[in-house]
Formats: structure tokens, sequence, C-alpha cells
């Protein structure tokens, strides 16, 4: 099967087919991989901080559950269709800004019909503001323009607005792209430790030590994380008084010194 191409507001998208797996799809925008979906096992998550995501939605509530999800960027609709398979009847909707990747994606990687998601085009931080009192479970942040995410969603001021909008118990995860020194997420992370009560790292060893570029996923709670999501994370977890330490003198991000993840 051969690539499809669409251009969409963020540059030429681009579904690949993976030749060693039939029904399987990596998603490019602006050559840059956002995700990659497997349409005959929509719970096999092929990038590795996709998988650190989804345990932490397998610590929220009983196993099975359902439970609401608000995605922050919609990607080829990778973490709703494993909520979709993994929580039958769970609630959710997709916010992304570019319209015309959601249709693209949509048309040529339709949702499975069972699927309760509603897609929506609006801008991350709007819908955020919009959003009531306490009206989801978990909120996922993956919110990139090319490889950056935009400095309008990094800062204390969306950390609180995402707080407001958590249920009692809820957990707001967020994929972090970094370069070596992790200066960003040390920033980020700051930030969210003066809104959320227990916040944690997750990411390869070799990325927590600073020696690449890659991806990192943050967890925070308005109170404590679910119980047994460290262990569930191995030995890439920064926690407690270790993730004190990481984040030693570093300044928040904020609307008043905003800045963009590194692309």
């Amino acid at each position: 099967m051969d690539a499809i191409f669409a251009e969409v507001d963020g540059g030429q998208a681009e579904l690949v087919p993976d030749p060693g797996r039939e029904g399987s799809w990596t998603l490019y925008v602006a050559s840059v991989a956002q995700s990659y979906v497997d349409m005959t096992a929509p719970k096999r998550l092929e990038f590795e901080y996709v998988r650190k995501v989804a345990r932490i939605l397998d610590a929220v509530g009983k196993p099975g559950e359902p439970i609401r999800v608000l995605h922050l960027g919609a990607g080829a609709l990778t973490i709703p269709r494993y909520v979709a398979a993994s929580r039958p009847g769970s609630e959710q909707e997709v916010v992304d800004r570019d319209g015309r990747l959601l249709d693209f994606v949509l048309v040529h990687l339709p949702l499975r019909r069972a699927a309760r998601v509603r897609p929506v085009v609006a801008d991350a931080r709007d819908a955020v503001e919009a959003a009531e009192d306490g009206a989801w479970d978990v909120v996922i942040g993956d919110i990139y323009n090319g490889a950056q995410m935009p400095a309008h969603v990094s800062g204390v001021e969306f950390a609180r607005s995402v707080a407001r909008i958590l249920a009692p118990g809820g957990v707001y995860a967020l994929n972090v792209t970094d370069l070596p020194m992790l200066t960003f997420t040390r920033r980020l992370t700051a930030g969210l430790r003066e809104v959320f009560d227990d916040v944690m790292l997750l990411g390869e060893p070799g990325m927590l030590r600073g020696r690449r570029y890659g991806n990192l996923v943050l967890a925070a709670a308005v109170d404590e994380l679910p119980a047994g999501l460290a262990a569930a994370g191995g030995k890439g977890v920064v926690h407690g008084p270790a993730l004190a330490k990481f984040v030693a003198g570093a300044r928040p991000l904020s609307d008043e010194a905003p800045e963009a993840s590194p692309g």
C-alpha cells in the first residue's frame, strides 16, 4: 500500500504504511513523526512515550472502567483509540486546531463505531478555559506545532486552568520533548509543582540523564497520583525528593515569560 499525502494547516501530512505489519501506519506532519497507529490492534503502542501515557491512564480508577478523557492534540488519535479499546464506554473529546489534519486522519483511519470520541477544532487553551470545573478524569497534553510545544500551553497559568477542569482524583499527563540538559522540562515541571500537589516525571534513564533529545512524560494530580504509578514506570521515574532536586533553581514558565519547547 502506498503512502497518503495531504496539505494541512501544519504543512504536509503523510500517512506511511508499516511494511512489516498490515493495518499499521505512521503519521508525519512537516516531516516530523507524530503518531503510530495499529488499526487491527489499537492497544498495541509503538512509541515509548505513548506507552508511558497509557500506564498513567491504566492507573486511573478501576481497570476497564469508563473514564472521561480530554485529549489536547490529536495526531492520529492513537491514545483515544487505546482508551476506547481498553475502557469501552469512555467519553472522550479530542481537541486540535488543525481541522484539516483531523479530517485527513478520520477519513483514512476512521475510528471504530463504538468509540465515543468527539473531535473538536479549537485551540487547546481556549478549549480548556471554556470547559466546566471537574469535567474530566484525565487531561492529556500532546500539543505541538511541528516539533515544538507552543509557549501559551507551557506556563503556570495554563496548568491552573487544567487543574480546575480535573475531577477529584483526576490526572494531567503531558508529553514533553527536550534537548540534553532538560532546561525546558525543569522549568515546565517547576510550574506544575506550583499548581499540583503531586507531580511525577517518567522517561528513559538515558533521557533523564540529559544525554539526548527525546520525549519525557509528566503526570500531575491536585491531590495524589494513583497508587502504583511509580512502580509501573520502572527505573525511569523521578518523584518526591528526587523531583524536587531535579527542578531546584528552575524558574517556572509563565505568560509573562513565555517559552516554547526546543524544536
